[in-house]
């Protein structure tokens, strides 16, 4: 029996093998056996999951990588909860590195939000305490009734900047939306870059997304009272396309948490082309890359794509070469390390701003 002397298990819920990769590489720094299980499909797609060993009264971290499968990689990671929680482990944290369902944080018309109904989903299977990296929006964090240590990954990133873009000193950091701007920010004021941001109508944040709020609408026929005449609002018009500030001969640095479909991305560095930009990067920390965008990053101005191991990717950087990949292992371990031995974790977060 893998008995762990430190007093705390890891597990990876994962049933795909390419999604263990991280999971090995973060046992590896702690020094410590991945748990045994066995997580499978049956042959009616259900989920089954097997805990070999005991894990009564201990500290449980479950790794769990997302892949393009996410609602499978979801149910594996309750079921293993649930498990775990039934054999009496004492705390159950989930190291989920990309939390899935994170863009669907507002509500949009007559929708939901996705990511409260998965909170609520993981507190329900016994989860006492997540670790993650670069929630799509902070605010998240208040979906949860217990812990969650929202971790960065610019450091990483910064330090690829550094050691592995020559003259990186002739870089502009770039953001590819208003809405992208305090992250930009926020690098260029790290690496004392200057700041140029994408502005116009070839953009669509979400925050253009209607959302409902226009609907009684504004002419009906009515019998009875007429009702508050409310002012007319005035629709939105995104001026054209321009970027603020200079690139020209420069080294422009496109930065987000999340790449995934790509077409805002080449659309930006085709602008940033047309200015005068002689070399285009693009750096996130998710890298979903969904779809075709292997081949859209292939054939457009993009030189190099630089995201970190939170997402398996290695099919895409096989159609791609252009993909490089950041091993951000080192701080995930050094988190459940701390959260173990019950140490602060300010030292994670030092130097990072709120808008990082």
């Amino acid at each position: 029996m893998n008995i762990s002397r430190s007093g705390y298990r890891v597990f990876t819920a994962n049933s795909s093998t390419a999604c263990t990769e991280l999971a090995k590489k973060i046992t590896e720094r702690l020094g410590v056996e991945l748990g045994k299980s066995v997580v499978y499909q049956e042959s009616n797609s259900e989920t089954r999951v097997d805990v070999k060993e005991s894990v009564r009264g201990q500290d449980i971290f479950i790794i769990q990588t997302i892949p393009r499968d996410v609602n499978t990689a979801i149910m594996e990671l309750l079921v293993m909860a649930y498990a775990l929680k039934t054999s009496c482990a004492k705390n159950i944290i989930g190291v989920i590195p990309y939390f899935p369902y994170s863009k669907q944080c507002k509500m949009r018309k007559r929708g939901s939000i996705v990511c409260k109904l998965l909170a609520s989903m993981l507190a329900k299977a016994g989860l006492t305490h997540i670790i993650t990296m670069d929630l799509h929006q902070k605010e998240i964090q208040g979906f949860f009734n217990f812990p969650v240590d929202n971790l960065r990954a610019s450091h990483f990133l910064i330090q690829y900047i550094q050691e592995q873009i020559p003259d990186y000193r002739n870089a502009v950091i770039v953001a590819k939306s208003p809405s992208a701007a305090k992250r930009a920010q926020s690098y260029a004021e790290r690496l004392r870059l200057g700041l140029a941001v994408i502005h116009g109508e070839a953009q669509h944040s979400e925050s253009d997304m209607a959302d409902g709020r226009q609907s009684p609408p504004l002419s009906r026929v009515s019998t009875g009272h007429p009702g508050l005449q409310l002012p007319l609002l005035m629709a939105k018009e995104k001026p054209p396309i321009s970027v603020v500030g200079d690139v020209g001969g420069r080294i422009a640095i496109i930065v987000d948490d999340i790449i995934d479909d790509v077409e805002d991305f080449v659309a930006a560095a085709e602008i940033l082309k047309e200015r005068g930009a002689y070399k285009i990067y693009v750096m996130a920390t998710h890298g979903l890359l969904s779809a075709e965008a292997p081949t859209l990053i292939e054939e457009s101005a993009i030189d190099e794509v630089v995201v970190t191991n939170t997402v398996p990717h290695e099919v895409q950087k096989l159609q791609c070469p252009k993909i490089r990949t950041v091993d951000v292992s080192l701080v995930l371990a050094e988190a459940i390390r701390r959260i173990h031995n019950g140490e602060s974790m300010s030292y994670l977060f030092r130097n990072i701003t709120v808008d990082d």
